[in-house]
Parts: C-alpha cells; sequence; structure tokens
C-alpha cells in the first residue's frame, strides 16, 4: 500500500476538487490510501458526497491553511498546524510515503526542503513535470525551483531525470538533452556552455547534444534540461499555446453548418488527439532529490490532475526511485 498524504485545503478548487480526486483515485486503484490533512469538518462534508472504501482514505485534521499569496518560508514557520507542513511532516516521520499539493509553490518547495529534507549529496532539487509531445511525453528538468543555477546543478537535473523517466515513465535509454538557442556546442549562455561538455563526460546518461524550443513538442528528446527561469518560460508558454490551439479549434469547428457537420464526423479522433496534450492527465510535477515524495500539481488543479498526481506516487514508490537516486550519487562520488 502507497500511502499519499494530500494537502486538502491547498489551490484554487480545494477542497472539493480535491477531495473528489482523492476518491477517484482511491476508486480506481486498491493499493494506494489518501491521507486528506485539513479542516476536518469541511473534508468529512465533502466526502458525504461519495462512496468509497473507507479503509483507503484517513482524514488527519489540520487547523490552519496557507494561502496561494502568502510569503512562501514564513508561512511555514508560523503555521505549524496548516494542512501542508502537517502533511509534510507524516512524509518526514514515514507515516506517508508521499505528500501532494496544489497550494503554495514557494511553501511546497521550502516545505519539501526544510521539513522532508535533500538526500545526502543532492544540491538543488528541481521540480520536474512530464509534458506531452508528438511522440509521447518529455520530462521538463528544472520548470520553477532552481531560477540561479550552477553547472553541476544541472548534471544532477539530468542524472536523476533520467532515472525518473526510465523507472516510473518506462523509457529505456531516454535522450537526455539540454535547452539551448542552436545545436552547435559553442552556442549558448555562460551557464549551458559550461554544462554541456560536464554532460557530454557523464557515462550513465544518454546526452545527445542541445534542443532549441521548437524541437521540444516533437519529442526529440526525453529528459529536457535547464534552469527554472528558463523551464518555467517553457512550461507556461507550452500550457497557454495548448489552450489557445483548443480553444480556436473549437471555434473553428463550430462557425458553420458545414463545419460543424464535418466536426461530427472528426469528433472522436479529435478529441484522442486533443487529450494527449491535456497535461492533467500526467499528474503532477515530482521535487526529485529529496529524502521523500514532493509532487507539485497546478494551483487550478481540477480531480483528475489530482488523481493523477496520487496514483504517479505508486510507481515512485515502487521502483524505490529515492534509492536509485542514493545510489546514483554514491557511484558518482566514487568515480570523482
Amino acid at each position: 500500500m502507497t500511502n499519499v498524504a494530500l494537502d486538502a485545503m491547498g489551490g484554487d478548487n480545494a477542497p472539493g476538487e480535491i477531495v473528489k480526486g482523492a476518491v477517484d483515485a482511491v476508486n480506481e486503484n486498491p493499493d494506494v490510501k489518501v491521507l486528506l490533512v485539513g479542516l476536518s469538518d469541511r473534508i468529512n462534508e465533502e466526502l458525504k458526497n461519495y462512496t468509497y472504501n473507507k479503509e483507503q482514505i484517513e482524514v488527519v485534521h489540520a487547523s490552519e491553511q496557507i494561502e496561494m499569496a502568502e510569503p512562501p518560508v514564513m508561512a511555514v514557520r508560523r503555521k505549524k498546524d496548516s494542512s501542508m507542513v502537517v502533511a509534510l511532516k507524516l512524509v518526514k516521520d514515514g507515516v506517508a510515503d508521499a505528500f501532494v499539493s496544489a497550494g503554495n509553490s514557494g511553501a511546497v518547495l521550502a516545505g519539501g526542503q526544510g521539513i522532508v529534507g535533500r538526500i545526502k549529496g543532492v544540491e538543488r532539487p528541481p521540480l520536474a513535470p512530464i509534458i506531452p509531445t508528438e511522440k509521447g511525453v518529455s520530462l521538463l528538468v528544472d520548470c520553477g525551483a532552481n531560477v540561479d543555477a550552477r553547472p553541476s546543478h544541472l548534471v544532477q537535473f539530468a542524472r536523476m531525470g533520467s532515472i525518473y523517466m526510465e523507472k516510473v515513465v518506462g523509457i529505456k535509454n531516454p535522450r537526455v538533452a539540454i535547452v539551448n538557442i542552436g545545436a552547435e556546442e559553442e552556442k549558448g549562455n555562460g551557464l549551458v556552455k559550461e554544462t554541456f561538455p560536464l554532460l557530454k563526460e557523464c557515462k550513465d546518461i544518454n546526452f545527445i547534444g542541445s534542443i532549441e524550443a521548437r524541437e521540444i513538442p516533437h519529442g526529440y528528446a526525453d529528459v529536457i534540461v535547464c534552469d527554472a527561469f528558463v523551464g518555467n518560460v517553457i512550461l507556461k508558454l507550452y500550457e497557454g499555446l495548448s489552450s489557445t490551439l483548443i480553444h480556436v479549434i473549437k471555434e473553428g469547428l463550430l462557425s458553420s453548418l458545414m463545419s460543424k457537420i464535418g466536426a461530427a464526423l472528426a469528433l472522436p479522433a479529435l478529441k484522442k488527439t486533443l487529450k494527449a496534450f491535456d497535461a492533467s492527465q500526467y499528474g503532477g510535477a515530482p521535487l526529485l532529490g529529496l529524502k521523500g515524495l514532493v509532487v507539485k500539481t497546478h494551483g487550478s488543479a481540477k480531480a483528475i490532475e489530482v488523481k493523477n498526481s496520487i496514483l504517479q506516487c505508486i510507481a515512485f514508490k515502487e521502483q524505490d526511485i529515492n534509492g536509485k537516486i542514493t545510489e546514483m550519487l554514491t557511484i558518482g562520488n566514487v568515480e570523482e
């Protein structure tokens, strides 16, 4: 059984969509138990609307909640009985295997590192979301945790990302690329130029060189490495462009009688295609390199994304990703 501590009060749609996501997760998979952390009265009121295995959901009371606009570090320090802090402590104490939240991103990052703690040897834990591509999915690492990164950080991102993609997603010998403004090795800013030769020297990853932003949606690489500033810009543009294209396509299909007839014929194939580019089906972004799994979902997450974020924790535990990261760092230190 994988035990997941879920921040029931975090996010724009809490606790309704969060609780629904928890119920959907346990109804879909008997091997997960969700600890719903937050205001017990409100959580129990939501749970009355659903049928589920009572042994797979437990309510853990927390009297406070961290708001989206609060200063992250201060909020984590001051609100000791917040749903986020209480849930993170469940992971630290070994009661839960993983933590999932749609709440304040900065607080998740601060709490993850400050409460759960880093694996020994990990310099900077990165946020690593799965993004859809023409050929399947890719891992974007880092997308929001380390705006000012060093070359050694990016090398660790690449190595941890490779482990995640191979063991959790199931991609053998994943292709690793660093985000750049051209394919040539001599191009890029100082960070990219310093990191490139270090990645070439890594024997435990399949480094294929640089990747330009336009190549990312085509799936030319499985692990896409960059600092958090670049990664967050890529992620937000990706999400904005996807939603805009879906909106424009729908408007076009409904613009005339003939287009509506064509839309009716094309609807099954269109739905399948659009679903592949729906980021919510891939769950949240794990914060790699911590002693326990911390997953951040979108602040606007609905039940389906919450459910998938919970379920992705099962593979993370079963494949012992933290153990493999620790082993990787040990081997790397011996080689050095």
